[in-house]
């Protein structure tokens, strides 16, 4: 072990007594998070160290939209800074579909990936199952309104980096559009998003993030690819993990995931129409 994985794991912060917890909303996966003060305490878990490690370098190279992590508490709990903002809701609310916002969103996960590129992982991620990449960086892996911080109608934060792991530019910035654009079968829209037009809104996306021409060529079969084997991912965390994993399964998230993909490739011409015209 060195010297650096060795100082995260002797890294302890406290708290005066009479700080109140206050409850966060429960992500996914992840319940039992609260508000202390300034921080953030959430439960431990096998990837907290590798993300610490991440986190910390993110520090060094100046990226001010990601929370610090400052150690464990006495009940074993990571302690990071909060960042003050809106975030969103389960529920979808109108002002998260604001085209400002979008945009924002596509930069701010740029900004991540251009500070992340060089970064080469000091503790282990844990594997994930059904990798068909290879990896250029480390990064967020899951931008979804819930995990954005906004301030002024705009994105200024991201929290929650508990899927964090390597990955690919374009992986990650097709997983946000996936959430924030949103692109997914008209079916399975919120009540607010149903007279979004989706294609204007993935120009956008891909316009601020700056996704290459071969990249909008592809993206439609990329897309399909991805949601498959985001099927087999939510399937084996849903029957190996539980938890949270399997309430989502449950409640139809393999189906929203293979209707998604139905869509992408049903709506090839117009999405490359829209990422090309």
């Amino acid at each position: 072990m060195d010297r650096v994985s060795s100082e995260l794991r002797t890294r302890h912060f406290e708290h005066s007594a009479t700080e109140p917890e206050i409850e966060l909303p429960a992500g996914d996966v992840t319940e039992g998070v609260v508000r202390v003060g300034n921080t953030v305490r959430r439960p431990h878990q096998p990837q907290s160290y590798a993300v610490a490690a991440y986190l910390d370098y993110l520090e060094t190279v100046g990226f001010d939209a990601s929370p610090r992590f400052l150690g464990r508490d006495s009940q074993g709990r990571d302690v990071l800074t909060f960042l003050e903002g809106d975030v969103a809701g389960a529920k979808l609310e109108p002002w998260v579909l604001a085209d400002r916002l979008l945009v924002s969103v596509a930069l701010l996960v740029r900004r991540l990936h251009d500070a992340s590129i060089g970064y080469q992982p000091l503790e282990h991620f844990p594997p994930s199952p059904f990798t068909l990449h290879r990896a250029e960086l480390v990064t967020h892996l899951d931008v979804t309104p819930q995990n954005v911080v906004t301030n002024g109608g705009e994105a200024t934060g991201l929290i929650d980096f508990d899927l964090a792991g390597p990955s690919t530019r374009l992986i990650d910035s097709l997983n946000a559009a996936m959430h924030w654009v949103p692109l997914r079968d008209p079916v399975d829209l919120d009540d607010v998003a149903v007279d979004i037009d989706q294609f204007a809104r993935l120009r956008l996306f891909a316009d601020a993030y700056g996704w290459q021409q071969s990249e909008r060529e592809a993206l439609p079969r990329f897309a399909a690819a991805r949601a498959t084997a985001s099927w087999r991912r939510m399937k084996f965390r849903a029957e190996n993990d539980g938890g949270g994993w399997a309430r989502m399964w449950n409640e139809g998230v393999g189906d929203l995931i293979l209707r998604r993909r139905a869509w992408l490739l049903g709506k090839e011409p117009a999405i490359q129409r829209a990422l090309l015209g």
